[in-house]
């Protein structure tokens, strides 16, 4: 009798038999080996090329006056009086200082600038880790036009897996519900092929990167 037996069938039936057999995983490490050749690469150099290759702008501080002198001077340049804050170590920080600023949402929908902090910077791909798992929450890196965030350099790892490992060990298993890897000012090139910066979110996004290295 002539076989009438499918490819489809075939296929199927070879499917069936694999899933049936247990074999040991012959790449038990793969998770763990690096997606990318390991070199010299210093990670903050890789950060600030390539998150100011895609309009994002960068700024190193040695120490929180230098930061909040530059703060206060791009300030003054970019007229910026609305400044929310909702996080309390950021909240620590600017009050220390006596730098202005709103720590609740009372008229929000006048805010110029929404300051927060981050879960990780991803050097790789110039990227921010956030997370809603802090008092900033989802509005503040979105809503405001611009979006000012203060990361640490123990912050900095070099692919996003490394960023996720910070997580993980700052939440354990209960991870927050929203976590997104911000790349540069919100874009879109939809009309008529077009870049138009600030279409979806903030139209300009700093980074300002605090070298926390020397403390214990």
């Amino acid at each position: 009798m002539r076989d009438i037996t499918t490819s489809k069938e075939k296929l199927l039936k070879k499917i069936r038999k694999a899933l049936l057999e247990k074999r040991d995983n012959p790449y038990p490490q793969l998770e763990d080996l690096p997606l990318y050749a390991t070199d010299d690469e210093i990670p903050e150099v890789v950060f600030a090329e390539q998150f100011t290759a895609v309009n994002g702008q960068f700024i190193f501080c040695e120490d929180e006056v230098q930061f909040i002198e530059t703060l206060l001077t791009l300030a003054e340049e970019r007229n910026w009086h609305k400044i929310y804050c909702w996080e309390p170590g950021l909240q620590e920080v600017l009050a220390r200082f006596e730098y202005p600023f709103y720590e609740t949402d009372k008229d929000f929908e006048l805010a110029e600038v929404g300051f927060t902090l981050c879960e990780a910077l991803i050097a790789r791909n110039g990227s921010i880790l956030l997370s809603n798992g802090n008092m900033a929450g989802r509005r503040l890196s979105i809503y405001p036009p611009v979006h000012i965030v203060l990361a640490y350099t123990s912050q900095m790892v070099m692919d996003i897996k490394d960023g996720f490992k910070l997580l993980k060990n700052k939440y354990g298993n209960r991870l927050p519900s929203m976590i997104t890897n911000v790349t540069g000012p919100s874009r879109t090139a939809d009309i008529e092929k077009t870049l138009v910066l600030g279409a979806h979110g903030p139209k300009e996004l700093f980074v300002f990167l605090l070298d926390d290295s020397h403390e214990a």
